[in-house]
């Protein structure tokens, strides 16, 4: 078969079939009877097998390898088109996200788009300064906010990012939302740390869902940011962290905050004696007792009052102190 006929029935072109003549990856084997060479059946597979090697991004070197050497071993060559593809694949979602930036910002002419670009990538510098100074820009579009805000380790960056975030209202809190499904432990609390600086009702009705998520770190943040509003539903989680001392000094804070519903306040009271009958650490009883400090109501003065004679002199310490600040 001539060449003309090989391109027209392959959908590989003539130009490409020499090409591949000049590399020695297939070459024709026959000549017509007036001294034309012609592919054979062999040498037409031939090319069908090098396009099928081309479709998975190999080299025309590569595939010459591949077909010519008998030892040729693919998985070290598949392993690095793996690594390859996961790369572009990469840079092109990068890309796709910051085109989808740039169109959320709504640019009226280039100028904008150039303005938008400059402050994403400021959000991406290395300079933790230059990040915050971005983050503090009321031109930063809520996506990217929330983009930087979700992958942020640096503390005051981190903090100027939520500042942000809280001032643009709910327009980020589905993006945050997404956030807390991630993989990733960190990006989760990140998002729900964010999601804990809105003061939107929609933020609150987020944070009340993460109160059963299966993150026991999303749970935690989750009840200091809703204690601190008042919700009920925190007690246990609060009390939880007193006892485990994680973050306890806030947690009492927030369950005085609860408290200030005097319903919720003997309630509150009433758990945490009962925590303090069934816990035997030390430690534990004692922030148990402190945690007493701010719950108001005669559930919580009797119990100040026995724990005053209690075995545990730290803890007698504490309930005697404490009665003595509530006498005042």
């Amino acid at each position: 078969m001539l060449i003309g006929d090989v391109a027209r029935r392959s959908g590989v072109s003539a130009r490409m079939l020499r090409h591949y003549d000049s590399l020695g990856l297939v070459r024709p084997t026959g000549r017509s009877g007036a001294g034309y060479r012609e592919y054979s059946e062999d040498d037409i597979r031939r090319i069908f097998h090098i396009e099928s090697l081309r479709t998975l991004g190999l080299s025309l070197r590569d595939v010459k390898r591949a077909l010519d050497d008998p030892a040729f071993a693919p998985a070290a060559l598949v392993d690095d088109l793996i690594r390859r593809t996961r790369e572009r694949i990469a840079r092109e979602t990068e890309l796709l996200t910051r085109l989808q930036r740039i169109d959320a910002a709504e640019p009226s002419g280039w100028e904008d788009v150039l303005q938008v670009v400059a402050l994403l990538q400021a959000l991406g510098s290395e300079s933790a300064g230059r990040r915050q100074r971005a983050a503090l820009s009321a031109e930063v579009p809520v996506a990217a906010l929330v983009e930087a805000a979700l992958h942020e380790s640096e503390p005051n960056v981190a903090g100027a990012l939520q500042w942000a975030l809280a001032r643009s209202g709910d327009a980020g809190l589905a993006l945050l939302a997404e956030g807390l499904a991630s993989p990733s432990p960190e990006v989760r609390e990140r998002a729900v740390q964010a999601i804990a600086e809105i003061s939107e009702d929609a933020a609150t009705v987020l944070l009340e869902g993460a109160l059963t998520h299966a993150d026991r770190a999303v749970r935690r943040r989750a009840a200091l940011a809703l204690g601190a509003r008042g919700v009920p539903a925190t007690v246990g989680t609060l009390i939880e962290m007193v006892v485990d001392e994680a973050n306890d000094v806030e947690a009492a804070d927030a369950l005085s905050a609860v408290a200030s519903d005097p319903a919720q306040a003997e309630a509150i009271a009433g758990e945490l004696v009962h925590r303090l009958a069934h816990v035997t650490d030390s430690g534990a009883r004692r922030r148990l007792t402190q945690s007493l400090a701010g719950i108001p109501g005669a559930t919580a003065d009797r119990a100040l009052d026995e724990l005053s004679g209690d075995g545990d002199r730290g803890v007698a310490v504490t309930a005697q102190y404490i009665r003595g600040l509530r006498a005042q």
